[in-house]
């Protein structure tokens, strides 16, 4: 079921990119070439919900051939069917967390620039003016970011302690040589002073700017796609620019409660495997738990962009999906152990 579910998501990717075939170098294998890349991606969202069916059936199949009765009459409550599930429910969660940090974001990056590459596309334009950062004093705007991390036609505005305009300098390319270091070439740079405004003509320049390469690809990946190191390193730059935080925050706490879900859903399991055989066999409990696994990924993200709009506590838009299923969890289950 969970291949199952992969592949639908592969085939709603290819349905979606058909459009770009015939740009550029854009062609069926490459574009199936990028949806495989996209993969692991799927692989780290859809991870709870194949949890989830996979214990529901794994429990099914006990309760079906009254195995479960038997542990339950001998004294083993589901307390602690819950909580044995949860010692392996932890060593998923950590794979889950391991995946999405190391493999999906790799993945993910690697899709975005072969589709960059095949389409000839401008890698960021935040704006038609292109992108614009804060670094420091200075407000930098970068009409196009290229494949090789390169810049080409940058404006560096330059302003002082009071915030009155230093300089405006104008860079043909931009390439990142060390760290917090830029070499531009052909810059034309106006300084502003008491005198007047004095033109110079440069062929090459050094650039001290905390943007690097890292950081601006950020910029042109979603938020959803970036490790927890990308997504840290990021808010910090933001806040060190007082610049809002909230979207980086809230996908920041969704990558490291989403992991939890796996936990999460394993409990969720114990009270609908545990219904009698008159609420539905193994198949229609297996559907139950597609839906209600489906549900969850899709509240998931529901709940992150009304954060976003709203305003809310990061921590509480990235978690408050798992807390509701929790309690739902708990709920059936101290239900069910009643009966």
């Amino acid at each position: 079921v969970f291949v199952s579910l992969l592949m639908l998501f592969a085939f709603f990717d290819v349905v979606g990119e058909l459009k770009n075939i015939g740009r550029g170098s854009y062609r069926l294998p490459t574009l199936l070439q990028y949806v495989l890349w996209l993969l692991p991606g799927h692989v780290y969202e859809l991870f709870p919900i194949a949890v989830l069916i996979g214990t529901l059936f794994a429990l099914t199949q006990l309760n079906s051939h009254s195995e479960l009765t038997v542990m339950r009459a001998s004294g083993l409550s589901l307390v602690s069917i819950s909580r044995s599930l949860m010692v392996m429910g932890a060593v998923l969660a950590a794979m889950t967390f391991l995946f999405g940090e190391y493999v999906a974001p790799h993945s993910e990056r690697r899709a975005q620039q072969l589709w960059i590459q095949a389409t000839n596309s401008v890698v960021a334009q935040a704006f038609r003016s292109g992108l614009w950062v804060k670094d420091g004093n200075s407000f930098v705007n970068v009409e196009t970011i290229n494949p090789d991390a390169s810049l080409s036609n940058v404006k560096i505005y330059e302003f002082d302690a009071t915030y009155k305009l230093k300089s405006i300098s104008f860079a043909k390319r931009g390439e990142h040589v060390a760290e917090n270091k830029w070499r531009i070439t052909e810059v034309e740079q106006t300084v502003f002073d008491e005198n007047g405004a004095t033109l110079k003509k440069i062929t090459d320049a050094n650039w001290n700017s905390v943007l690097t390469p890292s950081i601006l690809s950020v910029l042109r990946e979603k938020p959803g796609q970036m490790s927890v190191q990308d997504l840290a390193a990021f808010v910090e730059h933001l806040k060190d620019n007082n610049q809002d935080t909230n979207r980086y925050e809230i996908a920041f706490w969704s990558k490291i409660v989403y992991p939890a879900a796996v936990m999460v859903m394993m409990l969720l399991a114990v009270p609908f495997s545990s219904f009698q055989k008159r609420s539905g066999g193994v198949g229609a409990k297996i559907f139950v738990g597609i839906m209600l696994g489906l549900v969850f990924h899709f509240v998931n993200r529901l709940f992150a962009h009304i954060g976003q709009l709203n305003d809310w506590p990061p921590f509480l838009s990235a978690s408050l999906p798992s807390w509701v299923f929790l309690t739902l969890a708990l709920v059936m289950l101290y239900r069910v152990q009643r009966v």
